[in-house]
């Protein structure tokens, strides 16, 4: 058989062809491995961040809440104690109730009579009460304890009070000062007359919430010197209020001042408390 020699040059270049070919496919394909290594990335700087730009609307939208502060030491509410714990009532007292009549007691009018020929002034002051049980159905609002002897500032206090301290002033206070500094005593200085309150301490109610207690903090005599009730006085005045408060303990039912404790450090406390067989309590 004769071949035409353009077929045998064709015969011999095939299997050239053929490894070409088969080099140029190993040269696109390499080797890759059964299993893909899982690529490791660092916290701080591989972490793939979202595009902002990329994100849906809504999602842009919605606020990130911000962490909340946990102050463990802070108190807690009970359940129900929305604003805290209620503060404590104060206990009643058998006076807590007193209304005031549509006419004056004949009591209250006689002491007013009896203040008047005392030489104090004194205002007709509005009826106190409140919810705690606090009451002072006839109060008034005492200015001088005698036509020589201011009160300062006025006190509020019920009737039998005022003249209490009227009478005391006029028979203790005021020659007490007279013998001690040889000058007359030109006016009180007083703390308190009705404060609706308890006792300090406790939930009973003080004499102050009935108008039925008056603080005395100092004492000015007409000269000008001033004399405070105060727990290391100077001598003389340490005379004269050691003599007032002797002497106030029976006027009053109830005596307090300084060393008795720290709420009465620097005033006296003089009431009329409603005590078993007309007792007293002075401290």
């Amino acid at each position: 058989m004769h071949l035409d020699p353009r077929h045998t040059a064709f015969l011999l270049l095939v299997p050239a062809l053929l490894a070409a070919s088969s080099l140029q496919a190993s040269a696109r394909q390499p080797d890759l491995p059964a299993q893909a290594p899982i690529p490791q990335l660092s916290p701080l700087t591989d972490t793939p961040r979202p595009n902002p730009d990329e994100r849906p609307a809504e999602q842009a939208a919605i606020p990130i809440p911000q962490p909340r502060p946990d102050d463990r030491s802070a108190p807690r509410a009970a359940p129900g104690e929305m604003f805290g714990p209620p503060a404590p009532q104060m206990l009643p007292d058998a006076r807590s109730h007193a209304q005031r009549p549509a006419t004056m007691p004949a009591e209250e009018t006689a002491c007013r009579a009896r203040l008047k020929l005392l030489g104090a002034e004194f205002d007709e002051s509005p009826a106190q009460s409140a919810a705690d049980g606090c009451a002072l159905p006839f109060p008034l609002k005492l200015k001088r304890l005698s036509r020589s002897v201011d009160l300062e500032p006025d006190a509020v206090v019920n009737c039998a009070t005022a003249e209490a301290s009227v009478r005391f002033a006029a028979d203790v206070i005021a020659p007490a000062a007279k013998a001690e500094f040889g000058d007359e005593l030109a006016s009180i200085n007083q703390a308190s007359g009705y404060v609706c309150r308890p006792r300090n301490g406790t939930r009973k109610l003080s004499e102050h919430a009935f108008g039925n207690a008056l603080d005395i903090s100092g004492f000015r005599l007409s000269k000008g010197k001033e004399i405070e009730v105060e727990p290391a006085p100077p001598q003389a005045e340490a005379k004269f209020l050691a003599a007032v408060r002797k002497a106030a303990c029976g006027p009053f039912k109830t005596v307090l001042g300084p060393g008795s404790d720290a709420d009465h450090s620097r005033h006296f406390h003089f009431d009329l408390a409603p005590r078993r067989n007309g007792g007293t309590f002075c401290q």
